[in-house]
């Protein structure tokens, strides 16, 4: 169990030894993967719902800123304008509040687990639960609106930011490796990382990796370490895990078992993972892929070759722009290529954070998701240039005219509305009124796009698309993933179904927050989910989905992910839309201002 796994279970333990003094006990639920049944292995809590939307059958188809807070205390202001006038919409308000508040409070929580954990591995285990404490009553005391908490509470938390920014983490297990040495790194939670460092050979049909130790080294342990790795990132799910294939990692002297000469020898680095487990689905190909694949090679300045095990022709389709701006060299298929590569060192496995996202102190020159994000601008710029040249193309020939540049010229002049766009879902988790959210969105001063993403869907036109929008709207699903490809600063209105509100949060509104965009969930009530049509309406599947959720992944997936659609109340989502108009419109009096500003420091 890993250091922050233990705050967690220590303050749910506290919690749980607190019950029966009020409900507020009741608040923390499991939040992490923690451990049951006394066994070390980390399993998925049996309430949380799991992201994906693929099944096993389909993997091989193909801190709180400036902003969020300026928004805390308009939305509080708009709740007391509202109570005051006796407006029907004093519930929206409401909503935002405890939004932010709950916001506020995943922030505080996080920032002194991260706190305790440091000072923890340097043997402070008393500041450790202290601290734990602290954050519990903390996070209490932040769910009230308008306590006298809250200002002291903000000071903390940029307090925090500013001591742990300060501090230099402590170097990663495995970041210094001797010449002729294997060291592996099993101490995260989501996936083990093995260096391989020397004379490494590629044995395709034993599926392994040698390194081959000098003299006088040869005679001792070094050349008798066997290591064995699946490398995948999600070590914690066993079930998936036992679908990757493993690899073995053998340090043997000069002349032994390892294949006496090199068919093909490359003078940098290899990093070798594997393109199966749930690869198929879009969420889990960024989550446990991409993203690691970028936080593990980028430090190598594109000066590395990818060596892939269970490689697709058409994840390479899919992929290959990302891929080349982080490699220039072709990648290998481990199973099918094989001659003997030998490499001077390899990394066996990729590292990963978090939930889509990349934490800068872990990070070489503190790249950030941002930093991802502009990647993936230089990724797919020439592409959509092409495609944007193949539309004028067949403009001309459909009009037997000359149309060079004309969808330019009159892009540029649609900027005058911001652009939204709907990401369509068909079969569960559909939007019913579709049509209408179309009209509404319209009606409210959009430029409305529909987006349906297929498995065979290219991105770079998805980028392109959400790239040039201003909000994006969606349910709860693994194409919200899609908003990498927004700008920071847009809007991304995530609709979250009955029973998917933790889901909902942390595998896309956190990780959208990180990115810089605004997050505004839009949590439906049981009369807009399908759901209300089918149960009675005191049924604890409507009115308390905590519980049902607790029946297990099967259920949940069952019941809320495949079992549910929404029909929204255009009442209340309408607001949500001038909301994201009002956004709209300020950051663009922001930008006008500010150009104004340039102008005139021009000199003349």
């Amino acid at each position: 169990m890993d250091c922050r796994q233990l705050i967690l279970a220590r303050t749910l333990s506290h919690a749980a030894h607190k019950k029966t003094i009020g409900k507020h006990a009741q608040t923390f639920p499991s939040r992490g993967m923690l451990p049951t049944n006394g066994s070390s292995k980390l399993q998925p809590p049996t309430q949380r719902p799991n992201p994906r939307d693929a099944t096993h059958a389909g993997r091989q188809a193909g801190g709180i800123d400036l902003g969020d807070m300026v928004q805390h205390h308009r939305a509080t202001l708009l709740l007391h304008q509202q109570q005051r006038k006796g407006d029907a919409t004093a519930e929206e308000g409401q909503q935002l509040v405890a939004e932010e508040g709950a916001g506020k409070m995943k922030e505080l929580r996080r920032r002194l687990v991260d706190y305790a954990c440091h000072h923890r591995k340097h043997g402070h285990d008393a500041l450790l639960r202290m601290l734990a404490g602290f954050a519990l009553v903390s996070c209490l005391l932040l769910l009230l609106p308008g306590s006298p908490f809250s200002a002291a509470v903000d000071d903390l938390l940029q307090m925090g930011r500013t001591r742990l920014d300060d501090e230099t983490p402590p170097p990663p297990p495995c970041a210094a490796v001797s010449n002729g040495t294997i060291c592996c790194d099993r101490t995260a939670m989501r996936t083990d990382v093995c260096v391989m460092r020397g004379d490494v050979r590629t044995e395709a049909a034993s599926n392994s990796l040698f390194l081959l130790v000098p003299p006088p080294d040869n005679s001792t342990a070094a050349a008798g370490r066997d290591e064995r790795i699946r490398p995948y990132t999600r070590k914690w799910e066993s079930s998936i895990m036992s679908t990757i294939d493993e690899l073995r990692l053998r340090a043997v002297p000069v002349g032994g078992a390892a294949p006496a000469s090199c068919d093909v020898r490359h003078d940098v680095p290899a990093v070798v993972f594997s393109t199966g487990g749930y690869t198929g689905n879009v969420y889990h190909e960024f989550n446990d892929g991409i993203i690691p694949l970028y936080i593990t090679a980028r430090q190598y300045n594109k000066k590395v070759v990818f060596v892939m095990l269970e490689y697709h022709d058409w994840w390479m389709t899919k992929y290959g722009h990302i891929v080349e701006q982080l490699s220039d060299y072709a990648p290998i298929d481990f199973t099918n290529d094989r001659r003997t590569h030998c490499f001077p060192e390899a990394v066996v496995g990729l590292r990963i954070h978090d939930e889509l996202a990349i934490d800068a102190a872990r990070m070489p020159g503190n790249r950030t998701i941002q930093d991802f994000r502009r990647m993936l601008d230089d990724a797919y710029r020439g592409r959509i240039q092409m495609i944007i040249e193949e539309e004028e193309k067949a403009a001309a020939v459909a009009l037997g005219t000359p149309t060079q540049g004309r969808i330019r010229k009159k892009s540029a002049l649609k900027d005058d509305k911001p652009r939204l766009v709907i990401v369509s879902r068909n079969g569960s988790r559909a939007i019913e009124n579709e049509a209408e959210l179309v009209r509404a969105a319209a009606g409210a001063g959009f430029r409305v796009a529909v987006l349906q993403p297929r498995q065979d869907t290219e991105l770079a036109k998805m980028y392109r698309a959400l790239n040039a929008s201003d909000v994006m709207v969606g349910v709860h699903g693994a194409a919200m993933t899609h908003f990498l490809f927004m700008r920071p600063g847009s809007v991304f209105i995530q609709v979250v179904p009955l029973g998917t509100d933790w889901a909902a949060e942390t595998y896309y509104g956190e990780p959208a927050r990180r990115l810089g965009l605004r997050y505004m969930p839009y949590k439906i009530k049981p009369a807009e989910s399908s759901l209300y049509r089918q149960y009675a309406k005191d049924d604890a599947v409507l009115t308390d989905p905590d519980t049902v959720n607790a029946k297990g992944w099967q259920v949940t997936k069952k019941v809320y992910l495949d079992g549910q659609n929404v029909r929204l109340d255009m009442v209340r989502f309408r607001r949500r839309l001038r909301d994201a108009y009002d956004h709209w419109a300020e950051l663009r009096r922001r930008h006008n201002a500010d150009s104004t500003e340039t102008e005139q420091r021009k000199p003349w």
